[in-house]
């Protein structure tokens, strides 16, 4: 590991708005309570990566608490160090595996959870670890709230088909499925948040996919 990441990972036990590992158990069921000190929405951003979408979608909504969730702890310092130099307090950053989700939230406590730009694990054989296989769904409707949404946004046109091949499957509740976002009636200033490698896609005139549908 190069020393820029150790220190990273250093500094980021020292982050007031990051929980790693077990640290977050403590939490479950108590998030507003006891971290945000509110009783505000409590949103989701999976495979958060540096954290952009978070930091961004937690200034444009002050009246919701947002955490972002990933396993890498030097992406994670981005998102961390941009939201304490910029003294956005509603969002907080949570280093787990997403697979024990359930380990950290008590069920219906989330209201939103937003996918964006995951690893779509294009191996044959590795469609159980797509963020929106049928185990991962278990676990989400689990924790959201009843009408509660899920967004996913991705550059990867055959992630975009299977979890439209899962909404049916599992007949979810479609709101919209579109597969060329910034051509569409559904941009808006959310959507339009940018994450670093979206960017990179968007240079390369990659189509956006995003889905929105939620379990009932």
């Amino acid at each position: 590991m190069g020393k820029d990441k150790l220190r990273r990972f250093a500094e980021i036990s020292t982050f007031e708005n990051v929980l790693q590992l077990t640290e977050g158990h403590a939490l479950k069921g108590n998030w507003n309570a006891n971290h945000f000190q509110n009783n505000h929405p409590l949103v989701l951003e999976l495979a958060c990566g540096k954290g952009e979408y978070a930091v961004e979608m937690a200034q444009f909504f002050p009246g919701k608490n947002f955490i972002g969730i990933d396993y890498k702890g030097n992406r994670i310092w981005r998102g961390a160090k941009t939201a304490l130099e910029e003294n956005v307090t509603n969002v907080a950053f949570l280093r787990i595996q997403i697979e024990q989700i359930l380990e950290y939230f008590e069920p219906k406590e989330v209201s939103e959870i937003w996918i964006t730009f995951p690893d779509p694990q294009p191996q044959l054989g590795r469609e159980k670890k797509r963020l929106t296989s049928p185990r991962f769904l278990v676990n989400y409707r689990h924790i959201l709230q009843p009408k509660g949404f899920i967004h996913l946004k991705t550059d990867n046109d055959e992630l975009y088909a299977y979890t439209l091949e899962k909404i049916a499957e599992h007949h979810l509740k479609l709101h919209i499925a579109t597969n060329d976002l910034y051509h569409s009636d559904h941009v808006n200033e959310i959507l339009s948040i940018k994450t670093y490698y979206e960017k990179k896609y968007l240079q390369n005139n990659k189509n956006i996919n995003y889905l929105k549908f939620s379990f009932d």
